[in-house]
């Protein structure tokens, strides 16, 4: 037997979860959002959206687009975005660790091959 748990971050809605976290992973990784969005199966709009909604909850940029110029334009995820995404996936362990710790001790008379959580972290 295991668990699953999904961490969402909101104000009067959901702004931040995994998805969004994956967004700007891929933006870290490809400086694009349109590359990070279709890696996802997402499409550039609907990325844009949901970047928009957090950085409106948030009060605070998590991307910066660079416009055109020779080599195209590109996406960087800002100082503050990878300091909230590193302080979600922190909250995220710690979080995955007191609910290991707190499943093994309830369920322990249930649980056969193994226990935890199917998620892991982000």
């Amino acid at each position: 037997m295991r668990y699953s748990l999904n961490l969402k971050l909101k104000r009067e809605k959901i702004f931040f979860g995994p998805g969004v976290y994956h967004l700007l992973a891929g933006i870290v990784e490809t400086e694009s959002i349109n590359r990070a969005a279709k890696q996802m199966g997402m499409s550039y709009n609907k990325a844009w959206r949901i970047l928009n909604q957090a950085e409106k909850e948030l009060g605070f940029n998590l991307v910066e687009k660079n416009v055109g110029g020779s080599n195209g334009g590109g996406t960087i995820v800002t100082p503050a975005g990878k300091q909230f995404m590193e302080k979600f996936l922190r909250f995220q362990k710690i979080m995955y660790k007191e609910a290991d710790k707190h499943f093994n001790d309830i369920f322990d008379v249930f649980i056969e091959g193994g226990s935890g959580n199917d998620e892991g972290t982000i």
